[in-house]
């Protein structure tokens, strides 16, 4: 058996393994007697069938297993005698011969492997990254002020619909009647809305109701009949208000106060600004906190000058999905491939640099943050420990899910570390000029 190589360029490998009949020799003997052993084969007992039977039923198989094995150990040997930082896996090369895959003779294949740079960087005080402190305005507490009034604000009865009210009607042509009907004037198809605006209990007007409520999921809910019936109704509907429906904030007192933050935790309205100032502050620091990380990702991506092997990764893309992807896909989504590619030996090097690592109770309440989330996403807020943690465990069973929280945690644990050992550059920004950075 023979291993040679040859390297281009201080990333790229180019491996032929030459292997003789005499090396796979007795590996196929032994493998042909371990078939002869376990075959059972009808008209002779178990393990006593002729071996030139099996050679004739097992004897293709065990060649290709016999070699294969060899020219796996043979990789791996080449891999750990050189020190290979193997990205993805060897590549049959392209110019790979065709084997005949015939007991006795010679074989020869040829591999492409891959290998990532050496990584070496400090991180320290002289590396400089921005930190932005994001002005809170009175403009943006009093915005926070009334979109909070608002939530915790609700429906009264109004004189004249205005475009964010509501009408109740009756509603009726000769084939049909629904009464009651809630409908949304903001929902109205914009052509068929001034029809409704203006209106007051009492109007009467006439709707088409195929033009002024064009999905019909939610014209067949408005009408009470099912989708399939809609077809069969003429759509010339006489609407008769019967109320007007105008969704009025919440009055800023004590009510609203305990309703919002929990009985007696604000009293008075310098304490209720003060609570919406320490919301906005949060709601900064996360979108500051955020862009820091991307800062650091894009700072050390480009400190570590990484050069990596364009060609074979995109090979091996194609090569390691088996189909799912073509060579164009992969060439479009390259590029963002490579940046997040990067971040990970960076962020490897980073890692081992300082002797970090990920516990599996940090995985753990990643997983419960993200569950609690998803429930509050679903409006469903203070769901019982045991409900979250029961359904973290779930989340961890599946493979992807546990890597994506793993990979979450990783960068977590590095951007808290950099933050520590670097420079930051303190700068207040406004935050319209926050949202304008690139």
């Amino acid at each position: 058996m023979n291993v040679t190589h040859i390297q281009p360029d201080a990333l790229n490998y180019k491996v032929t393994i030459e292997i003789a009949a005499a090396d796979y020799s007795e590996p196929l003997r032994k493998r042909l007697n371990e078939y002869k052993r376990k075959a059972d084969i009808k008209g002779f007992r178990k393990g006593m069938a002729p071996m030139q039977l099996i050679q004739r039923m097992y004897g293709d198989q065990a060649l290709y297993e016999s070699v294969n094995n060899l020219v796996g150990e043979s990789l791996d040997k080449f891999i750990q005698d050189n020190k290979v930082r193997i990205v993805g896996e060897p590549m049959p090369a392209e110019d790979q011969p065709q084997l005949s895959w015939k007991a006795g003779e010679d074989f020869t294949f040829h591999f492409d492997i891959a290998q990532t740079p050496e990584l070496s960087f400090e991180v320290n005080k002289e590396d400089k990254i921005p930190y932005y402190d994001i002005n809170i305005t009175a403009a943006e507490k009093k915005s926070q002020k009334d979109a909070l009034l608002q939530q915790y604000g609700s429906l009264q009865e109004g004189k004249k619909a205005g475009e964010e009210d509501y009408i109740v009607a009756d509603i009726e042509n000769e084939g049909h009647k629904a009464e009651g009907v809630y409908v949304s004037i903001s929902h109205v198809d914009e052509a068929a809305r001034g029809a409704f605006i203006g209106k007051k209990a009492g109007d009467k007007f006439p709707v088409n109701v195929n033009e002024a409520f064009t999905n019909e999921t939610d014209r067949a809910a408005m009408l009470k009949v099912q989708k399939e019936q809609l077809a069969g109704l003429d759509p010339m509907f006489n609407f008769t208000v019967v109320n007007v429906k105008t969704y009025v904030a919440a009055e800023e007192n004590q009510e609203t106060y305990d309703k919002i933050f929990g009985e007696g935790a604000v009293t008075t309205p310098e304490q209720f600004e003060e609570k919406v100032t320490e919301r906005i502050k949060a709601n900064h620091e996360q979108e500051a906190n955020y862009r820091f990380g991307t800062d650091v990702r894009k700072y050390f991506v480009e400190k570590a000058a990484l050069e990596l092997p364009e060609a074979f990764l995109k090979r091996w893309l194609v090569y390691a999905n088996d189909g799912k992807f073509t060579a164009e896909q992969v060439e479009k989504e390259f590029p963002a491939f490579l940046e997040d590619f990067k971040w990970q030996l960076v962020r490897g090097y980073i890692m081992q640099k300082f002797g970090l690592k990920v516990s599996q109770a940090d995985i753990q309440a990643a997983a419960e943050s993200f569950v609690a989330y998803q429930y509050a996403m679903y409006g469903m807020a203070g769901v019982p420990e045991n409900i979250i943690k029961s359904s973290a465990e779930n989340v961890l069973q599946d493979q992807n899910q546990y890597r994506r929280l793993e990979e979450q945690c990783e960068d977590n644990i590095v951007i808290a570390k950099v933050r520590e050992e670097v420079t930051l550059q303190t700068k207040k920004i406004s935050r319209e000029k926050f949202r304008e950075l690139k």
